[in-house]
């Protein structure tokens, strides 16, 4: 069985998840299971019984100890190899165990499904409990609108926005049997509250008045004893339920007669659904299931036989009413499962294109701290406009100009960092984002993260531009930064591809991200600039946030350049953040760019595929024609006469020297590999696609990085 089940479903420590002697919980798992569209995806935990199961992925839990066993039931889930990689929790009819969830593992989405009033006393604990459990699942779902109703029975509030009303689902047979035998069915414990008492002395009579009639019990009780005996009465114990539905076809009248307000009346539902004339009572949230049933006014002996009797003696009106039952039983098991897909957000993620407009907080480095000099290289601007360009509203925040990074102030350091938190929780108190988009940080502390969810629903996602590979010095710093409250972060785009990360991180959380182009930033069309003075540019840009050259910085690029000096004797190179020669910024960076005929993309660590710094889309944006090593693999995405593509220095030389016989042939290179970058890479397409990935739903651009 695979370990990466994203759902995980559990059942009641009592409940028999067996096709023999399953109760409604297991039914009502397996009916939504057998049409969910991910079920593969999910994952049922249940005690561990003998029998073959309902479902195939099924986790057997199995008791150490007789003592506590619900506490030590749901500790053993939590231990299990699953539950780390789980997205969401379906607790099934246990408040307990939500309530455990919920405070040992606040970062995991939890509904919890009740099948029962669990809260039936009015008392503080009680209503204590039920808020609890408002304010910390992600849902609560009630089997009927009763059940509903009197979970929020005095509370000081009717409902809540993540509550939701999600009925047992029941195949609905294809063929109504029209040859009914004369057989009265009554199947469920045997006991006072399911009206086993006044059903077993009506049916005694019943069958003595009208000899030509059987009747059949499906059941037990370990707790009360009833011996009603009859030569035409046939007692059963537990039978499964796929026999149960069958003996339903041919089944003329059922009766489910609960004394008290049962929440679902699912075999009243069921046998209707097959065709039976069913008689309920009318407490609870039976008379919710369909609209056909025969109530009783009274559950007593004299209505329940008066009732079954006038049927008897009524033969149109007992086929009648077993055709209206078959042709309208309200509740289909397929309109239900979708329900409950959408609410663990599983529902046609891939068939859905959205047009919605989202709110977003971008929470990233927008170049206030340094006056906006990068503003030109600055990936969080492109990626914000790429949203609002798409039709997102989007609030930008800078978190560094919050924070000083002067080590003479480490306590207003300290004090900045805590009121970033205290600023973002106001802004989403207000604007309540679907995404908080942290743009090159994980700056958030793990208790923000949490109540953002918890709170607003936000999805919490990391785009990170430094590399994550070998070679990179900061590699190991900059991997354990984004893997900080991994386990709470929804999604992650990085600039290195996945495929060389070694991480705790879940690896289908990480997507690559590709460097974006914007029309409004790369607005220039350098290949068109005439005197050329240069052949070659380069920039470093070591000591970004000082805007000068570290002093006895280096790394494995400079061994590139240096080779590329001494191969390329005659080459006008044009170096930035080498030797003496100091990095430039915007405009600046500009005018060295247009004096050369060539760029060279060039990123620390190893030459991995299809990972680069921002400077690619800076080069190509503008219209430079770019040197790549082959290594990269953008031959998957440009052909050689939009992009140059060596395989060392000497090649790269080589093939310079080729070109610039050609001036035009050079340009014709910057300018269709523009164009091309435009179209594959722009900022509404990467916008799009950090959107679909955190947000689930298919888009309308095609992201050819992920082919």
């Amino acid at each position: 069985m695979k370990k990466n089940f994203k759902y995980g479903i559990i059942l009641p420590l009592k409940e028999v998840f067996l096709k023999k002697n399953s109760g409604a919980v297991s039914i009502f798992v397996n009916e939504y299971l057998k049409k969910s569209k991910l079920r593969n995806e999910s994952i049922v935990f249940t005690l561990k019984h003998s029998g073959p199961y309902l479902e195939k992925n099924t986790c057997d839990i199995e008791l150490v100890s007789k003592i506590f066993t619900n506490y030590n039931y749901i500790k053993s889930i939590t231990r299990t190899k699953y539950f780390s990689n789980l997205k969401h929790l379906e607790i099934h009819n246990r408040p307990n165990y939500a309530e455990y969830i919920a405070k040992k593992f606040p970062q995991k989405k939890v509904s919890l499904i009740l099948h029962n009033n669990f809260f039936l006393k009015n008392t503080n604990e009680n209503n204590n409990r039920k808020l609890f459990l408002l304010e910390n699942c992600t849902s609560v779902i009630f089997v009927s609108y009763y059940l509903k109703k009197e979970f929020f029975k005095n509370l000081k509030i009717n409902d809540s926005n993540n509550t939701h009303v999600i009925y047992n689902t029941i195949s609905k047979h294809k063929r109504f049997n029209d040859t009914k035998e004369k057989l009265i069915v009554f199947a469920g414990k045997l006991n006072r509250s399911k009206g086993y008492d006044i059903f077993g002395k009506v049916i005694l009579k019943i069958l003595d008045k009208h000899k030509d009639w059987k009747a059949l019990v499906i059941g037990n009780e370990k707790r009360e004893s009833y011996d009603f005996k009859h030569k035409n009465l046939l007692i059963k114990d537990w039978l499964p339920h796929e026999k149960i539905i069958k003996i339903y076809n041919k089944t003329a009248i059922t009766v489910v007669n609960p004394t008290w307000s049962e929440p679902f009346g699912r075999t009243a539902l069921e046998s209707a659904s097959r065709g039976c004339a069913v008689i309920t009572s009318k407490s609870g949230g039976i008379n919710e299931t369909f609209n056909n049933n025969l109530i009783l006014q009274k559950n007593n002996s004299r209505h329940l036989f008066n009732l079954l009797n006038s049927l008897i003696l009524n033969p149109k009106l007992l086929k009648k009413i077993q055709k209206d039952n078959f042709k309208n039983p309200i509740i289909e098991s397929s309109v239900e499962t979708k329900k409950l897909d959408k609410i663990k957000n599983l529902f046609t993620i891939k068939n859905i294109i959205s047009d919605k407009h989202f709110n977003i907080l971008h929470i990233g480095v927008f170049g206030a701290k340094q006056s906006y000099r990068t503003y030109g290289l600055s990936l969080a601007s492109k990626i914000s406009n790429g949203f609002i360009k798409n039709g997102h509203h989007v609030i930008n925040y800078d978190y560094r100009s919050r924070i000083d990074y002067s080590q003479k102030f480490k306590l207003k350091t300290l004090m900045n960092k805590q009121l970033i938190d205290q600023e973002v929780l106001a802004i989403s108190l207000n604007y309540k984002p679907d995404l908080v988009l942290l743009g090159h940080n994980n700056s958030l502390k793990r208790k923000t993260i949490i109540e953002l969810k918890k709170k607003f629903n936000s999805k919490i996602a990391i785009w990170y531009e430094d590399h994550i590979t070998k070679g990179d010095p900061n590699s190991i710093s900059n991997l354990k930064l984004i893997e900080q409250n991994h386990d709470l972060i929804d999604n992650y785009f990085i600039t290195t591809y996945p495929t060389y990360i070694k991480s705790k991180i879940n690896k289908k959380k990480i997507s690559f991200l590709p460097m974006p182009v914007d029309d409004s930033i790369e607005k220039f069309n350098l290949y068109n600039e005439p005197n050329k003075t240069k052949d070659l540019f380069f920039g470093i840009s070591h000591g970004v946030n000082r805007g000068v050259l570290k002093k006895n910085h280096y790394d494995a690029r400079v061994i590139f350049i240096n080779n590329l000096i001494k191969y390329g004797d005659g080459f006008r190179f044009n170096f930035l953040g080498f030797n003496n020669e100091q990095p430039k910024w915007n405009l600046d960076l500009y005018e060295e760019m247009k004096k050369c005929y060539f760029a060279l993309n060039l990123s620390r660590g190893g030459p991995y595929k299809y990972t680069s710094s921002n400077r690619i889309a800076t080069y190509v944006g503008n219209g430079m024609p770019i040197c790549v090593d082959e290594k990269l693999q953008f031959s998957n995405f440009f052909n050689n006469k939009e992009m140059i593509f060596y395989k060392d220095e000497k090649d790269l030389i080589k093939k310079m020297k080729v070109l610039l016989n050609t001036p035009k042939k050079i340009a014709s290179i910057g300018k269709r590999g523009k164009q091309k970058y435009f179209k594959l890479f722009n900022n509404l397409i990467i916008g799009d696609f950090i959107l679909s990935k955190s947000l689930m739903y298919k888009s309308k651009y095609k992201f050819i990085w992920e082919k």
